[in-house]
C-alpha cells in the first residue's frame, strides 16, 4: 500500500504506555494523521533486534519504510532511548509521523 509503517511498542501495565495512548488518542490531528500509516501495536515485546535497535524498552515507537528499514532518522528527543515519547512529547511524535510521510513521498 505504499504507507509507512509506525510500531508502537506498548505494555498494558506500564504506566508509561498507558499514559502516552490516552495522549495519543485524544489528539485528534494525530489520529487523522494515523489514517496515513499502518499502524502495528506490539504489547509485548520481541527478540528482534531490529525492531529494538537501541534496547528494550517501552514505550517505543518506530517509523519503517517500504524497504522494510526502520527509520533511524525519526527519533524521539531522548538520546539513551532513541525511540521513546512522553506524553509531554506528543507534539514532537505528530512532526515526527509528518516528516515520516513527507520522506516516503520523495523516496518513492
Amino acid at each position: 500500500s505504499n504507507k509507512p509503517i509506525m510500531i508502537i511498542h506498548h505494555l498494558e501495565d506500564c504506566p508509561h504506555s498507558q499514559a502516552l495512548k490516552k495522549v495519543f488518542a485524544e489528539h485528534k490531528d494525530i489520529q487523522k494523521l494515523a489514517e496515513k500509516f499502518i499502524l502495528l501495536n506490539l504489547v509485548y515485546e520481541t527478540t528482534d533486534k531490529n525492531l529494538s535497535p537501541d534496547g528494550q524498552y517501552v514505550p517505543r515507537i518506530l517509523f519503517i519504510d517500504p524497504s522494510l528499514t526502520v527509520r533511524a532518522d525519526i527519533t524521539g528527543r531522548y538520546s539513551n532511548r532513541l525511540y521513546a515519547y512522553e506524553p509531554s512529547d506528543i507534539s514532537l511524535l505528530y512532526s515526527n509521523m509528518q516528516k515520516a510521510l513527507k520522506l516516503l513521498k520523495t523516496e518513492l
